[in-house]
């Protein structure tokens, strides 16, 4: 089956096929039993390209067409008119097929060339990356080198020793006779120099490596540093000659990215040609050789069915099988062997994993030894964690929990500070020894009691400061014979009760607020929680591709291609078979296009897998990717889309923190 990017451009293209006429039932039996079965045959083959496209479905719809025709069992009797619509259904059913068959191996290998020179950029722009792969790739560079000496040594007629191997002996072999041609050696040893030359830095790194002067007894460091300048040229060149194999593959590869782009974008172009074929079934011809031509590679042809009007109609059979082997056969080998030819792909991961293999046993073996003879204090750490983790969990987290619940649940009766029955006490306390005074000094009464009484409550005591302030006139007399330590004892008493009220009043704003303190208790022990378990998910799932929407590398990836995307709109890249002058403000060239379709492609794939469905994000995400990928609309069009899509989505999907923070493809 296509992919859903292929089956979201062929969309239209589904939709615009007819269907075939529908007779009375008893107009169809009497017709299939006059043709002799062909309707049966030919519906049984459009049903049969309901399934996944295959070269041998093709070839076998094809020759069941070419067999109906050769047999003239479709004539120009009452029935061929349905015959001729079935037939023109599968042969536009072959077309629309191919054609997202062609969109779906253009997009791929666009895709796996694009996946490969990240890999090596990424490699070539790091010293430690580029030493690392020249140590993964050392054994089959000696291997080759192995290889090539000895075909030379059968070449020559030599016998196969160890002493052949020594430097005199391949100097010998091997004699550089102009600096400026590469032995067979260093081909050997860096293969993509059969399709390249050395640039100039490399090649003035080579011939110094070679040329050694005398030193002058004059300066003893020059004389060092003429000594040492060879071994110091001998550790650059390695690292230099890898930075270019890499720059050389990317570039190759990129090469290869922008053919594929290019021939997506030309197919993309040809959507409304395949419509109009649909439509008018003589044009299939036409169209099906314009693909033919697309497949190869050939784009100078005639690009668009106005070239081809006034063509006689003929069976299309022949160049839709031409277009079958193109696109599942002939395309995909010479894809191959492209890539095979120059070395372009990534080494094997054997080859990139076997220094990690050869150390990971003894670091294993080391590491077991290690931890058996320190079994003991192991233990005692292992215990002493899990104490310290059981006493963290038990005081910090499940004892706090349970006085939150106990608190929300029931409350607290008991005063924090005080207790109501000690300010009850100290208040009716106060009272009695203010109508002790008043009864004595003042005679009152019942009724003037009871109305002093009121106002000790509400704390006047009018009459015992009147008292005090009459004995303080004469204090040493009132001290002895008065009343002023009765005075000064009921205000000591008085201040007392004051003191209880307002601590009564703290302890109401302490209960109000206690469940507000007990979430304050427990929230240092839920920040090292979530801080703990937040850093054990980022260390498993970093790498994996986990995460909210796919991951920081997912992420990083589809800020990339939306970066892309808007730099392709604003500046096109150039390419040699473009038709047009650049006048027209809204043209997208045929390079352009495919550029665009391979970064939207990675879009739609990352709406599909790490968007939530049926969400709002996924489907407006989904739409504007669809804006994106309509031939129809022209560059200013599709300008005003990523900017609406920065607008809506770069907030939500976090692309202003990826911009900053980065992460390698790698």
């Amino acid at each position: 089956m296509p992919s859903a990017f292929a089956q979201h451009l062929i969309k239209p293209l589904v939709l615009s096929q007819r269907p075939p006429n529908v007779f009375s039932t008893s107009q169809t039996l009497s017709s299939a039993q006059a043709d002799g079965g062909t309707k049966e045959k030919l519906q049984n083959s459009l049903s049969a390209l309901n399934q996944s496209l295959s070269h041998s479905l093709v070839v076998d719809t094809i020759e069941s067409l070419t067999e109906l025709e050769k047999e003239k069992k479709i004539s120009a009797s009452a029935a061929d008119f349905e015959n001729d619509l079935l037939r023109d259904a599968i042969i536009s059913k072959l077309l629309v097929g191919l054609y997202a068959e062609e969109i779906d191996s253009h997009l791929s290998q666009a895709t796996e060339a694009e996946t490969e020179a990240e890999w090596w950029a990424d490699i070539e722009r790091s010293r430690w990356n580029l030493a690392l792969y020249l140590l993964q790739t050392t054994p089959s560079r000696l291997l080759n080198l192995t290889r090539v000496v000895i075909q030379t040594l059968r070449v020559h007629n030599l016998p196969v020793t160890f002493s052949t191997f020594t430097p005199t002996s391949l100097r010998s072999l091997f004699p550089l006779t102009d600096p400026q041609r590469l032995t067979a050696l260093q081909q050997a040893l860096f293969p993509y120099l059969r399709h390249q030359t050395l640039s100039v830095k490399s090649s003035a790194i080579l011939n110094s490596s070679f040329t050694l002067t005398l030193a002058s007894p004059d300066n003893i460091f020059a004389a060092i540093w003429r000594a040492l300048e060879p071994l110091l040229v001998l550790t650059r060149l390695p690292i230099e000659m890898i930075r270019q194999e890499c720059a050389f593959k990317r570039q190759e590869l990129e090469k290869i990215r922008d053919q594929r782009a290019a021939a997506l974008g030309y197919l993309a172009h040809m959507r409304n040609d395949l419509a109009l074929s649909i439509q008018e079934p003589r044009h299939i011809r036409a169209c099906a050789r314009i693909l033919i031509n697309i497949t190869e590679g050939d784009t100078s042809k005639p690009s668009s069915l106005s070239d081809t009007h006034g063509e006689p109609y003929t069976g299309p059979t022949n160049e839709l099988l031409a277009l079958s082997t193109a696109v599942f056969t002939t395309q995909k080998m010479v894809h191959q062997r492209l890539l095979e030819s120059k070395e372009l792909c990534r080494p094997p991961r054997l080859i990139l994993m076997w220094p990690r293999l050869l150390l990971l046993p003894p670091l294993c073996i080391y590491i077991l030894r290690s931890a058996y003879t320190s079994r003991a204090s192991l233990a005692e750490l292992a215990f002493d964690a899990k104490a310290t983790a059981e006493g963290f969990v038990r005081g910090w987290l499940l004892d706090p929990l349970k006085d939150v619940i106990k608190t929300v649940r029931a409350g607290s009766q008991d005063g924090v500070i005080v207790q109501k029955e000690g300010i009850a006490a100290d208040l009716a306390s106060l009272e009695r020894m203010t109508l002790s005074l008043a009864k004595d000094q003042l005679n009152y009464d019942a009724e003037q009691l009871a109305n002093l009484s009121n106002k000790v409550r509400l704390g006047d005591l009018t009459p015992v400061l009147q008292i005090y302030e009459e004995d303080i006139r004469s204090p040493l007399k009132s001290a002895v014979t008065g009343t002023l330590l009765r005075s000064v004892f009921i205000q000591v008493q008085k201040a007392k009760v004051d003191i209880d009220q307002t601590l009564a009043g703290i302890d109401k704003l302490l209960k109000s607020q206690e469940l507000t303190f007990a979430f304050v208790g427990v929230a240092p022990a839920f920040g090292v929680v979530y801080l703990l378990g937040g850093t054990l998910m980022a260390l498993w799932s970093g790498g994996r591709g986990i995460g909210k929407y796919g991951g920081k590398r997912t992420m990083c990836g589809v800020w990339s291609a939306m970066r892309r995307t808007e730099r392709l709109l604003i500046a096109q890249p150039k390419y040699r078979h473009n038709k047009t002058d650049g006048t027209d403000s809204s043209f997208i060239s045929p390079l352009t296009s495919g550029l665009l379709l391979l970064s939207v492609a990675r879009l739609r794939t990352f709406a599909e897998k790490h968007l939530r469905r049926r969400s709002r994000l996924r489907e407006g995400f989904l739409e504007d990717v669809g804006d994106l990928e309509n031939p129809d609309l022209g560059r200013i069009d599709k300008i005003k889309v990523i900017e609406r899509m920065w607008r809506c989505w770069g907030e939500s999907l976090g692309w202003g923190r990826i911009a900053v923070e980065g992460t390698s493809s790698r």
